[in-house]
């Protein structure tokens, strides 16, 4: 017996993007007001992009740890509400409301988090010590590799992973031994970091549950060089002695870039993996179910074969196709977790054995409807959409639909008049409708469509190193009757939870 899965709906979001007063979203009272609004339009899904920490320029895709959550979402005033900041902490602080301003809200959430250690020292009840300590065994796993990692990068100024000292990116006793000692209150931080993560977050998904909503998050296949994964499992990546990568992951030129995409991210040693039974992407993905319903594979194709770019390649033009673990790892995956809540991101070049891996395991892949353009045969076409997949308006590496409508020519605009029977009058309602009405068991549009806003407010342009992941949204943006609307063609559509209940399937 399997469940089929129902047909629903839902919004693309991530957390950095809610409105609030401290520079940057966060997990308090707009998440919740969020949630909220995602139920009253009769939502089924809450998507994000990965949790991680992140660096420089905020990409969660260039995240610290593949473990480890962003601490620069939480929540002053929670914090605030449990007695850990004092009254109005922050409050005189101005920030842009329509974009993140990445380094000054690191410095403030820094301090913030020194503020909270030490009132929950003096001040903290009880029961919240238990717990803290209770999470710092639980995760014990990864939790001290990363506050040690953090620790240490922060007492070398912030010097990335291959600048460090010999002695230090080794590990070598005693000298790392020494250096946890000296930086042990940075380390006790980052740990504590983790742990107001975890409680804040763990909050606000259970209110998601309580209103029927269901979170689907996002796990970038790659990790980043400078990261407490690789300081931590250099023998499951392809490095040299110093370790630096070999080769470099990336996609040749593609639709998103003329000279591909050159991530720079260290490519796994496959086989190293397999002789560990795969235990640390079953870690990685158990520890992410904790935190998600569901998990949006990034780059899926990259599991039947990744693009390696040789390191000292400035572009991703020069690169080869190397064999990934296939089907073996998510057997492993499945032997473990049972099953695979996954949905498979193969946008781009898709070759036969990728839609084989994605179709034995019974992924739903992607579709996104502003690739429908071109001949008939184009499977990004409603008309040519499996019921298996997840339609997409756009996603958070696209031009914004009214973005990308105004750009495009005459000749393709007659196009998309002729395939709906009339003009695009409001294109990101159009596009909605479409990817609602289609045969997708799930359908998603990014906030920023929903709003109908223009390139302005893009998330993410592949290839451009600056000036990305910032959009936020504010509150007078939702226009009258938005909530409603939406609502009403998620009913119409059957795509509520009681419109379409799960049913078995012989």
């Amino acid at each position: 017996m399997t469940t089929v899965r129902p047909r629903s709906s839902g919004i693309l979001l991530h957390p950095t993007s809610l409105p609030g007063r401290f520079g940057i979203g966060d997990l308090g009272p707009s998440a919740f007001r969020w949630v909220d609004t995602l139920a009253a339009m009769k939502q089924t899904y809450w998507q994000i992009l990965p949790l991680g920490p992140t660096g420089f320029g905020g990409s969660p895709y260039q995240s610290f740890s593949a473990f480890a959550g962003n601490t620069n979402l939480i929540s002053p005033e929670v914090l605030e509400s449990q007695g850990l900041l004092p009254p109005g902490f922050g409050h005189e602080q101005q920030y842009r409301d329509d974009g993140v301003e990445f380094d000054r809200v690191e410095q403030f959430k820094k301090a913030m988090l020194r503020e909270a250690r030490a009132r929950f020292t003096s001040l903290a009840s009880k029961e919240l010590k238990n717990e803290y300590e209770i999470f710092r065994t639980a995760e014990a796993s990864w939790l001290k590799d990363y506050a040690e990692f953090m620790a240490i990068r922060d007492a070398l100024g912030g010097r990335s992973l291959t600048e460090w000292p010999k002695e230090l990116l080794h590990r070598q006793e005693p000298a790392l031994a020494a250096t946890v000692r000296s930086a042990s209150k940075e380390i006790e931080l980052h740990t504590f970091g983790q742990f107001l993560f975890e409680q804040q977050w763990n909050a606000l998904k259970t209110h998601a549950m309580r209103k029927g909503l269901r979170i689907l998050g996002d796990a970038p296949i790659f990790v980043a060089g400078d990261s407490s994964d690789v300081w931590a499992h250099p023998e499951l990546f392809l490095l040299d002695r110093d370790r630096k990568p070999t080769a470099v992951a990336g996609v040749p030129p593609d639709y998103f870039a003329e000279d591909g995409q050159h991530w720079g991210n260290p490519l796994y040693d496959w086989k190293a993996m397999k002789a560990t039974g795969y235990s640390w992407w079953v870690a990685r993905l158990k520890r992410q179910l904790k935190q998600v319903d569901e998990i949006r594979l990034d780059h899926f194709r990259g599991f039947a074969a990744a693009w390696h770019i040789p390191a000292g390649e400035k572009t991703a033009k020069n690169g080869k196709w190397i064999d990934g673990p296939r089907g073996d790892l998510f057997m492993a995956l499945q032997r473990e977790l049972g099953t695979l809540p996954i949905i498979a991101e193969d946008l781009g070049v898709i070759t036969e054995d990728v839609d084989e891996l994605r179709t034995h395991f019974q992924l739903p892949g992607m579709k996104v409807i502003q690739f429908m353009l071109g001949g008939p045969e184009n499977p990004y076409w409603p008309h040519n959409y499996e019921p298996n997949c997840v339609a997409y308006t756009g996603t958070h590496d696209n031009d914004t639909t009214v973005g990308w409508f105004n750009q495009l020519n005459d000749r393709d605009k007659k196009t998309l008049m002729d395939y709906t029977g009339h003009w695009f009058h409001e294109p990101h309602w159009e596009c909605i409708r479409l990817a609602w009405a289609s045969v997708a068991v799930l359908s998603v549009a990014p906030l920023q469509d929903l709003l109908g806003l223009g390139s302005e407010a893009r998330m993410n342009t592949p290839g451009v190193a600056a000036g990305n992941w910032g959009w936020r949204f504010r509150p007078e943006q939702f226009q009258q009757g938005m909530i409603e609307r939406l609502g009403e063609w998620t009913e119409r559509y059957r795509r509520t939870p009681e419109a379409n209940p799960s049913e078995p399937e012989a």
